[in-house]
């Protein structure tokens, strides 16, 4: 009967064809029992079927050995929807499903063939992806985007299993609806709509999300249906059998069983196996992988609010991204931060829940659902997000274990032809042959420096664009932002050039003169430092601003580049080299060399004897590194805290527009704003919380200090000197001008600190009484930089008080020397001769050294 009923349906599939379509518009799973992530009825590639592809639905139960369910005899529905892909042409799913995912997202990636194959899908939505960052609303384009690919998926033969976080936050929103109500606006300016019980939110922002669910995917064709559950239904042998046929049945229709956890009543807490997996859960990062094991997945993906699984915080630009995750490899790397702030996970969460998955025999995916199309992505199988997978692993450990071996077995001597310390002493040499050339030849070697990198501008774009390829996924955004070259960047390099070019000689200038005695005249000039070692980051836009501030002031370079920026950094290199050898042949290439050794940063800090300034430009973890160990001397700075202060006498909207530019302009910079320091009697009067609405319409985060989380009723910042690196920034109350700049000298790097008033003399004590490298008066702090400073570009900023402060340019790379000149003077203890000390006049002789007497 089961064949007959299905044969019959068979033989209707033409005339029904147009009905199904425009009455369910959606394709079912294919029948037959999974296997590896494939159907029993064959294991052809999972996509959409075409009309030359012959569908294992297409064959009968005698054919691929397959029997109907009971549910698919019983149901007319379910009977003439098994029947839907063999009268379906690709041309019909053209519109919902991408027809060549190699040519939509690129090749997949060989490690990631278990995930593109997988059937059923569990994707578990957090908190992150489900709400906005800075006021904890509903993201409701983002939650659209994430359903249209879920549907995409299901039109595509998978079966999709949801689990979303929200409800909380969905409930907070609605239950303080009476709090706005009820209070005047500036109640609600510091008490910020006050505390919502998270049982209570829950209760009451279930039935609302699941609203948004079914609106979304009714918008799709498809039905969803929610599913809650409680921590200890998994110990209940009943439950797990009741759980199972009702996914079983819900997704033999194309339904989307939405999970979630039942907030408003669950209790108790996370209970652990050493023979299996958890029989309870904490979150709905547990809740998703316990699903997953029970109803058989073959994939989970854990979308979150970063790209994947991180050596360290992924805001750090020295966090190595992990793409296939191995406990005996990384355990011991990772450093995790602060848990979400809007749901009870963390990647700690996913972390403990993905393994417990992965160890089951499910594959499992953490992965970002900020990105554009990042779930189709992870299933095409793309190198997308960190993949925690049991074979996966261990052969990445075989593979980092052969390469520990292959490292340690390499001599040191053989990393490259010419070692640093050879490098550094040719660097010396040339530097010498370099400041013997006139200013005038130095100008014209920069111009055409210049010139060269806007002729080979697609060369460097095109080096740059692999560069780009094959870090993508492996480093931060933030890193990636650093990383990527423009054609509008090559041409602000050679601008920078060109003005670095038109400055003053710096090399020999006259800085004082003096008359020891008679006959006897002291010249001090300015020279150059010598050998400069510069370590640097994935920037590879710093490498000819280095290297011009070098040639102008005379200094030998080395050059040790972060390897995300490899190939950019050789085409700069050697487009400078080949510039200087063509053009300066007796300087030659050496003046300037990269090293693209093995040799690391630690080894280079040795060579005190050869190399005579140090100057980071990297992360705060490089730098404290750095000035910690090594004898040479570092210029540079660690951290980059910069504050505004907004005094009372200040033009709001004049605040509003510095303190967005400070921070917004580019958050990873290190003038950009940390902290906002705003007089009380701003928020007397209502003017704060135009500043705090500015700053949220801006996308900007705010935390509160020790006195305006409470008066603001905001999160409290985690440090009273914290260094975002994002779009946040920490709000802090002072009663004046007094208190705040005793705030930012104890709480401040001494980078750039800003005031922002239109009474002068207040302006005036600022600028006058604050300790930083650049002090401004209603100005962005983002001003504080060479090339905005008229330097033409910049080795970096300092923050030290001995050298050079502030922006350094040419004149922060070059230090002093003494030119005596006599007629045949001696000291013989003093006895015969007379000192006169005598200033004398600055004056450039150019007639020769008789002139001077």
């Amino acid at each position: 009967m089961q064949g007959a009923s299905t044969q019959r349906v068979s033989s209707n599939a033409g005339r029904e064809k147009e009905h199904i379509l425009a009455e369910f518009a959606y394709q079912p799973a294919a029948q037959g029992t999974r296997q590896g992530g494939l159907s029993s009825a064959g294991n052809a590639e999972l996509k959409p079927p075409s009309s030359k592809q012959q569908t294992p639905k297409q064959q009968s139960p005698k054919q691929n050995g397959a029997k109907l369910s009971s549910r698919a005899a019983s149901r007319t529905f379910s009977g003439l929807m098994a029947d839907v892909p063999a009268c379906l042409s690709f041309s019909d799913l053209s519109n919902c499903y991408p027809a060549d995912f190699q040519s939509e997202y690129g090749p997949n990636h060989a490690s990631r063939e278990l995930v593109r194959t997988a059937r059923r899908v569990v994707v578990k939505i957090g908190t992150a992806c489900v709400t906005r960052g800075q006021d904890s609303r509903l993201a409701l384009g983002r939650l659209g985007a994430l359903v249209e690919q879920l549907e995409t998926l299901v039109r595509g033969g998978r079966e999709i299993i949801l689990v979303t976080s929200g409800g909380v936050s969905v409930g907070r929103q609605k239950l303080r609806q009476q709090k706005v109500l009820n209070s005047s606006p500036l109640e609600m300016q510091f008490s910020g709509g006050g505390t919502v019980p998270s049982r209570a939110a829950a209760a009451a922002g279930q039935s609302g999300l699941m609203a948004l669910y079914d609106s979304l995917f009714g918008m799709m064709d498809l039905q969803a249906a929610q599913v809650l559950v409680t921590r200890n239904d998994f110990t209940d042998p009943t439950f797990k059998e009741n759980l199972v046929t009702t996914v079983e049945d819900l997704l033999g229709m194309n339904v989307v069983p939405v999970f979630n956890e039942n907030d408003a009543i669950s209790k108790g807490v996370m209970k652990s196996t050493v023979e299996g997996p958890r029989v309870a859960f904490r979150d709905n990062d547990g809740l998703a992988a316990l699903l997953a094991i029970e109803l058989k997945a073959d994939l989970l993906i854990l979308l979150t609010d970063v790209a994947g699984l991180y050596d360290g915080p992924p805001s750090d630009p020295n966090s190595n991204f992990i793409p296939t995750y191995c406990p005996d490899v990384h355990d011991d790397l990772i450093k995790f931060g602060n848990p979400s702030s809007g749901g009870r996970g963390g990647m700690v969460s996913k972390l403990d829940a993905a393994w417990m998955a992965a160890s089951a025999g499910v594959s499992v995916v953490i992965a970002s659902g900020k990105e554009k199309d990042g779930v189709l992505q992870v299933t095409a199988g793309n190198l997308v997000g960190t993949l925690f997978h049991r074979e996966a692993a261990q052969k990445f450990k075989q593979e980092w274990l052969r390469s520990q071996k292959e490292e340690a077995m390499e001599p040191q001597a053989q990393a490259e032809s010419t070692g640093p310390r050879d490098m550094a002493l040719k660097a010396r040499t040339a530097s010498r042959a370099l400041q013997n050339l006139s200013s005038k030849q130095r100008e014209r070697l920069l111009h055409k420096i210049a010139e060269n990198l806007i002729a080979k501008e697609d060369e460097i774009m095109q080096e740059n664009e692999k560069d780009c390829q094959e870090a993508k996924g492996k480093i931060s955004d933030q890193l990636m932002q650093r990383l990527k070259l423009k054609p509008q960047k090559i041409k602000q390099l050679a601008d920078g050039l060109r003005s670095i070019a038109g400055q003053e000689e710096p090399i020999g200038k006259t800085l004082s003169r003096m008359e020891i005695a008679e006959g006897l005249q002291l010249q001090k000039v300015t020279a150059p430092i010598g050998v400069l070692l510069i370590i640097f980051e994935a920037r590879p836009d710093a490498l000819p601003q280095i290297a011009a501030l070098a040639i102008r002031s005379g200094n030998g370079l080395l050059l040790k580049g972060g390897k995300e920026a490899a190939r950019s950094n050789a085409c700069l290199h050697k487009i400078i080299t080949d510039t200087i050898a063509q053009e300066q042949p007796e300087v030659g290439r050496d003046v300037i060399s990269l090293i693209t050794s093995r040799a690391n940063v630690d080894e280079l800090l040795k060579l005190n004897d050869v190399i005579d300034l140090v100057i980071p430009r990297g992360s705060n973890a490089l730098v404290t590194h750095i000035q910690e160990n090594t004898k040479i001397a570092v210029l540079g700075h660690a951290d980059g805290i910069c504050h505004i202060y907004v005094d009372p006498d200040c033009d709001i909207d004049m605040a509003c527009k510095i303190c967005i530019d400070s921070k917004i302009d580019y958050p990873a910079a290190c003038n950009a704003v940390e902290k906002i320091l705003v007089h009380e009697a701003l928020a007397k009067d209502g003017r704060l919380y135009k500043l705090q609405s500015a700053l949220r319409q801006a996308g900007v985060t705010m935390y509160g200090g020790e006195r305006a989380s409470h008066a603001l009723s905001i999160e409290r910042a985690k440090s009273d000197r914290c260094e975002y690196g994002e779009a946040e920034v920490t709000l802090e109350l002072v009663e004046s001008m007094d208190e705040a700049i005793d705030h930012l000298h104890a709480h401040g790097s001494g980078h750039t600190e800003c005031i922002v008033t239109d009474n002068k003399d207040t302006a005036e004590e600022f600028l006058q009484r604050v300790d930083a490298a650049c002090v401004n008066h209603n100005a962005t702090t983002r001003f504080s930089d060479g090339f905005r400073f008229g330097l033409g570009a910049e080795v970096g900023i300092s923050t030290s008080r001995i050298h050079a402060r502030g922006p350094v340019g040419v004149e922060g790379l070059l230090t002093t020397r003494f030119l005596l000149r006599g007629t045949g003077q001696t000291v013989e203890k003093d006895a015969h001769i007379k000192y006169t000390h005598k200033p004398l006049p600055l004056k450039v002789e150019e007639a020769g050294h008789s002139d001077w007497f």
